[in-house]
């Protein structure tokens, strides 16, 4: 198994889709986010809109996750269950 990353579950009420995803521990939470969302507009053929004030919120705790922070450095591990919103 690669410790370099983890398996998330990611729910994006926007689209009503929840994805497994593997991601990098040692990138920054917004450098995550940013690539989800690129990808998620491809994936969606465009139904999926980037926008500016969307996080990643914890669905145990409700924590909105800094952008600066490294994923190393949340409470996020293997099975983890995140929001895009």
């Amino acid at each position: 198994m690669n410790k370099n990353k983890i398996l998330v579950e990611l729910s994006i009420p926007s689209i009503e889709k929840t994805y497994d995803l593997y991601i990098p521990i040692n990138k920054k939470i917004g450098t995550v986010k940013n690539l989800i969302e690129e990808a998620l507009v491809d994936l969606t053929d465009h139904a999926y809109i980037i926008k500016e004030d969307t996080n990643f919120f914890s669905t145990e705790t409700g924590e909105i996750y800094n952008v600066n922070s490294t994923v190393m450095d949340t409470d996020l591990e293997n099975g983890s269950k995140i929001i895009l919103m």
